[in-house]
């Protein structure tokens, strides 16, 4: 397949339905950056975090760059220095802090006209493939960017905009029993195939792998569940600081989580979140089960709803993130490949700020293993 491969990601969405998806993911960026409250736009330099007001800006110049300037530097942007300040292709993570952000008016005029520009085009409601294509890519990057938004106000304890249900009924329902589901040999067809609607690079192609019997958990490791291992490494006498999920603090007897500025008592049947592959993998190793491959963990989010508990949460996996055979590159060609590095780790499923129709059995989501400050948790298999 060649550099062109993003144009056979037919069925296209309509216009119109683009045009509500991108209106309803615009309207969650600008809600989320104009309830700043002054100063909150500082923030320390941290691994996880970026400068609020530069991943505004790169947002709105990755739409512009591949929609409206169709991935060329040679067309120039509607904001001076654009390419200069939010490529995050050549400006490094530290540097970011150091960047002179124009003032939120300008970047708020720059995100005004760059969506309008698109808003026009779907109102035509004539859209050829290739716009169609990098208006979903900005869309999606946008949804992206707006979910990093709500686990970095977690991070930084700030109030969160938007609705947030902590606690919904899909957090920890309890139709059955958690069990362990056990899955005979079988073919798995892993990855996109053509000719299915929007994918990204790193699911091509759909390609049949064969996957050795296995059991795996209907539900999500619960918080009670994590604390007992908490406890069991506390009675041991060994810290359990290093495993203890990022937003947990313990007063007296009781233990309480952080949802962005609260804190709550916690639920122990909710699924345990913001843990690392590292520390999910300890608590394995004591539970003497496993994580489960991007394989299994596919098979069973392809399967009958009925039959497992979403979590919620995306879901980490013992694969590491990899390139399929035969991988080519789409357009932006830093989306994928750059992280094939041997050291990211492939985890499945959606959270709950992940617009629906990113929710797909076929998407590969990577973070390195020590990250935990993402919206994270683990189911397991037996071993």
């Amino acid at each position: 397949m060649t550099y062109f491969d993003y144009l056979s990601y037919a069925p296209w969405p309509s216009p119109i339905n683009l045009l509500k998806d991108l209106e309803r993911s615009t309207h969650v960026t600008q809600t989320i950056i104009q309830k700043l409250d002054p100063g909150q736009e500082q923030v320390p330099l941290l691994p996880q975090l970026n400068p609020p007001y530069w991943e505004f800006g790169h947002l709105i110049w990755f739409h512009e760059f591949w929609v409206h300037r169709h991935g060329k530097e040679s067309n120039p942007s509607f904001l001076s220095q654009a390419d200069t300040l939010f490529n995050s292709s050549i400006i490094s993570h530290n540097d970011r802090w150091l960047a002179k952000i124009p003032t939120i008016d300008i970047l708020m005029s720059y995100f005004s006209e760059v969506m309008a520009r698109t808003f026009t085009i779907l109102k035509s409601g004539s859209v050829s493939p290739e716009q169609a294509y990098f208006i979903q890519l900005a869309l999606y990057h946008e949804d992206m960017h707006n979910e990093a938004f709500a686990y970095m106000w977690q991070s930084l304890g700030y109030s969160w905009p938007l609705e947030h249900p902590h606690r919904s009924i899909e957090d920890h329902q309890t139709y059955f029993e958690p069990r362990y589901i056990r899955i005979p040999e079988c073919q798995l067809q892993l990855g996109s195939a053509q000719n299915t609607g929007f994918i990204f690079d790193n699911e091509k192609w759909q390609h049949e792998v064969s996957v050795p019997q296995f059991s795996i958990s209907s539900h999500a490791v619960s918080n009670g569940e994590y604390l007992e291992f908490l406890k069991s490494l506390n009675d041991a006498k060994i810290s359990s600081t290093d495993h203890q999920p990022a937003y947990w603090k313990k007063e007296g007897n009781d233990w309480f989580e952080r949802f962005y500025d609260q804190w709550l008592a916690i639920d122990l049947k909710a699924p345990v979140r913001h843990i690392s592959a590292q520390s999910a993998e300890k608590y394995c190793l004591w539970k003497g089960v496993r994580l489960p491959t991007e394989n299994e963990l596919s098979i069973l989010m392809a399967s009958v709803s009925e039959q497992w508990q979403p979590s919620s949460l995306w879901e980490w996996t013992s694969s590491t993130f990899e390139p399929f055979e035969g991988f080519s590159s789409d357009p932006y060609q830093d989306y994928s490949a750059p992280w094939f590095d041997g050291k990211h780790r492939v985890l499945k499923g959606w959270s709950k700020f992940t617009p629906n129709y990113l929710r797909r059995s076929q998407f590969r989501n990577f973070y390195l293993p020590s990250r935990r400050d993402f919206f994270c948790g683990f189911r397991t298999c037996l071993a």
